[in-house]
């Protein structure tokens, strides 16, 4: 059996604004709180990735912008771990942590779809890890050349027959996943 663990990233009070609205936030939320706590009951474990902007960035350590949000249920054998690239691996101690806990899968969520979490994915990917991209897992906002719906199911379907080392991430809605 696998260990997994569930990279939730940049799911923080500045990316979740009336100026910046997100695809089914809420829902999301509520569905990442679920995953997490059947990913912690099948022993894996959860790794909250935050975004540390540079100066006058809404995420830059320390502003209200910067925290995760509070609806999101984090615990203390939870993981916060800092990034300052769209790739939650580059530069970072991601592949570090997953490594001393022997983890072989991963569950990559969050915010946002088509910069953090495609970067994520395909990062993953690329150094054969199992990954799983739950369908409903993550999200955007509109854009001027598409609508945040468009977006997360474009990636969705490039995920889903992307060509890595270890084959394609395997899409599905989060309810199907660590079950």
């Amino acid at each position: 059996m696998s260990a997994s663990a569930l990279i939730i990233i940049d799911m923080q009070v500045g990316s979740f604004t009336a100026a910046t609205p997100r695809h089914d936030a809420d829902g999301l939320v509520a569905r990442l709180n679920a995953l997490a706590g059947r990913v912690r009951e099948n022993s894996g474990i959860v790794i909250f990735v935050r975004h540390d902007g540079p100066a006058g960035d809404p995420h830059y350590p320390g502003l209200p912008g910067w925290h995760i949000l509070p609806a999101l249920e984090i615990l203390p054998a939870d993981t916060i771990m800092a990034k300052t690239a769209c790739d939650s691996f580059l530069g970072t101690e991601l592949e570090d942590i997953l490594t001393a806990r022997e983890i072989d899968e991963l569950i990559i969520t969050g915010c946002a779809t088509d910069y953090c979490v495609d970067t994520t994915v395909r990062s993953a990917l690329a150094r054969g890890y199992g990954t799983i991209a739950p369908s409903d897992g993550h999200t955007t906002a509109d854009r001027p050349h598409l609508n945040a719906a468009q977006i997360i199911a474009h990636h969705n379907a490039i995920w889903a027959d992307f060509i890595a080392p270890g084959g394609s991430a395997r899409v599905c809605p989060c309810a199907d996943v660590a079950r």
